[in-house]
């Protein structure tokens, strides 16, 4: 007789297997997006709850901490503090007005295939975002001195005007570090429009040129409201940048400007925490710029009716 093979049953496998759990369409997506959202949690969110607590609290230093409610926010109620907020929003709507308008003619104009030697004005342009903002708020230091040598008065000196202390002045103070702005930011916008001007089709520009329209009537009726998300997107960050900005003013001045003429939210924010050791204010300063770039951002996105719905 032929014996029989024992045969041995397989446990049942748990229909809930890790592997399982991996291939899951359901469950993929938020392994890819764990990364974003550990980054967030840590560099994000915890910072600005964070600065919210110290904001209610004295902190001299690695000393003693002591909750003091609102007397932190009592405080900047000061000339530093107001005199930090108009040089920021004076910064901020100065170099909106120049890196929004300048950056798109100069992307129309690079568009253009009869334009000779375009990609070479596109590297050119650009060239200046990779450099150091320190090295080259050194060399804008230089440029703006006050000796009768310096590039500036040199240039003046041509028109037959006299030396100017640059960097002493407000309003001259304030004409190099948005010069510095734009000579870095310029070629970073070019790109971003250019970007949005190689989506336009081509057939809208053939379509306007049959119907007689001339060039300033297809940049008006078609570019820029084709090119409207891309402004949009330029003119939030750049409210961010200009409300953000710090280095500049410290490769100009360091620590001190003269009758605070380069004092920023930033720089007043740093100055406070390191160099006079009050970490409560400086979180104050820092929750009070963050509300002020919300808001200001929110009434741009208003103004331009980002939260409008779109009608069938």
């Amino acid at each position: 007789m032929k014996s029989k093979a024992l045969t041995v049953k397989k446990p049942k496998r748990n229909s809930f297997s890790l592997r399982r759990l991996m291939n899951s369409q359901s469950f993929v997506p938020y392994i890819f997006v764990l990364p974003f959202i550990i980054s967030f949690l840590l560099f994000f969110l915890y910072p600005i709850l964070s600065s919210i607590i110290m904001s209610f609290q004295s902190i001299q230093g690695f000393g003693d901490v002591q909750f003091i409610g609102t007397k932190n926010y009592q405080n900047l109620m000061n000339p530093h503090y107001y005199s930090a907020l108009k040089v920021s929003f004076t910064y901020t709507i100065l170099t909106i007005a120049i890196l929004i308008p300048v950056p798109l003619i100069l992307a129309t104009l690079l568009n253009n295939k009869l334009l000779i030697g375009r990609n070479f004005f596109r590297s050119a342009l650009f060239l200046p975002a990779l450099t150091s903002v320190i090295v080259a708020g050194m060399f804008f230091r230089y440029t703006f001195a006050e000796q009768s040598t310096a590039l500036a008065n040199q240039i003046i000196g041509i028109f037959g005007l006299q030396p100017l202390t640059w960097l002493q002045g407000k309003h001259t103070g304030m004409f190099a570090l948005v010069i510095l702005c734009v000579w870095r930011w310029m070629g970073v916008n070019i790109i971003y429009f250019l970007s949005g001007l190689q989506s336009i089709p081509e057939e809208l520009f053939e379509a306007a040129e049959i119907d007689g329209a001339n060039a300033f009537k297809k940049f008006v009726k078609i570019t820029i409201p084709s090119l409207k998300p891309v402004i949009i997107y330029v003119v939030t960050i750049s409210v961010y940048g200009g409300f953000a900005m710090f280095a500049e003013t410290f490769a100009y001045w360091s620590y001190r400007s003269p009758g605070n003429i380069g004092l920023t939210l930033v720089s007043y924010l740093y100055t406070t925490a390191f160099n006079n050791a009050d970490f409560g204010l400086a979180a104050a300063i820092g929750i009070t710029l963050l509300l002020i770039i919300m808001t200001v951002n929110i009434i741009q996105l208003m103004f331009f009716g980002f939260f409008k719905k779109e009608r069938d």
